[in-house]
């Protein structure tokens, strides 16, 4: 059941890896405005590390159940970056809210 992939495969990825690096610095060179170029970074990075795990980590031609360990990384490493995310935009200097201060009790 797995497939072995070729060396023609392998060097293909390889290509492909190499033209995303390229892909990478020059759109850091371009001035897309701040929100944009994450949303580029990210996708280029997501889009890397995807062929690596797809075929340098032999994903694609593994068992049905390394495949669910894998979705499982993915889902809880979207949890907790989304708990990071929650918690940077609740703080108060983000909002323009003073920091929250204790005052002491009066005895």
């Amino acid at each position: 059941m797995t497939h072995e992939p070729t060396q023609k495969t392998y060097y293909t990825i390889f290509a492909a890896l190499m033209a995303l690096l390229v892909v990478t610095v020059v759109a850091t060179y371009i001035h897309w405005g701040s929100r944009i170029s994450i949303v580029i970074a990210m996708a280029i990075a997501i889009t890397k590390a995807t062929l690596v795990v797809i075929y340098f980590m032999h994903v694609k031609g593994s068992s049905r159940l390394t495949k669910v360990f894998v979705v499982a990384g993915l889902a809880w490493l979207s949890i907790l970056m989304g708990i990071t995310l929650i918690e940077y935009h609740t703080r108060p200097w983000l909002s323009g809210n003073p920091a929250m201060t204790v005052k002491p009790q009066e005895r």
